[in-house]
């Protein structure tokens, strides 16, 4: 289930990035590149949850994670560190918990 994925999705990024800053991880190219393919991989799933699924966790922005995968497709180059961990130290981990109330809902 895309739900699931995107958990673990979370975790990676989570785990990756634990201990981390926003100087530390964009001066470790291996690191920063599994945290943004796990990004991507967030919203290539968030991408495929059925609408109805959706409707239950108005809380997730669900747009904004599947734009936040094209951005770091699309325009890596011009993902600026500040804003890519923002959303690690920030929004991941409040995608997490809302995915995981989510799933005890369903």
């Amino acid at each position: 289930m895309y739900l699931e994925d995107m958990l673990e999705f979370c975790d990676s990024v989570l785990a990756y990035t634990v201990g981390q800053d926003a100087k530390s991880l964009g001066a470790d190219a291996m690191r920063l590149d599994a945290t943004l393919r796990k990004l991507s991989l967030i919203g290539e799933a968030a991408a495929r949850v059925p609408d109805d699924i959706r409707a239950l966790a108005p809380d997730i922005p669900w747009r904004k994670i599947v734009a936040t995968r094209n951005r770091v497709i699309h325009a890596y180059q011009d993902t600026e560190m500040s804003a890519l961990w923002s959303i690690v130290a920030a929004d991941v981990p409040a995608l997490k918990v809302s995915l995981l109330a989510l799933l005890r809902s369903l």
